[in-house]
């Protein structure tokens, strides 16, 4: 679809959210190996006052449902501050996003520290951008969220 876009329309630039990291970077490396000559430009992600990533599938939770998916950005949040006093190891990294998915009953489809670009799981996070994915359920709808370590 993307690409039907793209060879259509012709635009210079397209602007694609970074909630969704990986959907971006697979659209970035389309539109260069495809050559389509279009720059995708990743726009941060908006969030609610209290962190919560916004996003049309948070209209399907119910209070009590939207205070349990906070768990999403509070458990990235809590490896980027294990991050930043020095834990460079992979699993309690994501160790950390874990246990708020866990605390606040949200099912997790995955917490992965990967290479930013390339998507390819790494084994410690060395360097700043690495990016830390997460995916849970709450209740039945499914959230993803990221953000960099560093």
């Amino acid at each position: 679809m993307v690409t039907q876009l793209f060879a259509l329309i012709r635009p210079a630039v397209a602007l694609f959210g970074e909630k969704d990291w990986q959907q971006l970077q697979v659209i970035r490396r389309l539109a260069i190996d495809l050559h389509l000559g279009v720059e995708v430009v990743g726009m941060p992600i908006v969030r609610e006052a209290d962190g919560l990533a916004l996003s049309s599938r948070n209209a399907y939770l119910s209070p009590a449902e939207r205070q349990r998916a906070l768990a999403l950005s509070r458990g990235l949040s809590s490896a980027r501050a294990l991050w930043a006093s020095g834990v460079r190891e992979v699993e309690p990294l994501c160790a950390a996003v874990r246990a708020e998915l866990r605390a606040a009953e949200v099912r997790e489809d995955y917490v992965e520290l990967v290479e930013p670009t390339t998507l390819i799981p790494l084994p410690a996070a060395e360097q700043a951008d690495a990016r830390l994915l997460v995916a849970g359920f709450v209740g039945n709808t499914r959230l993803i969220d990221n953000a960099p370590v560093g």
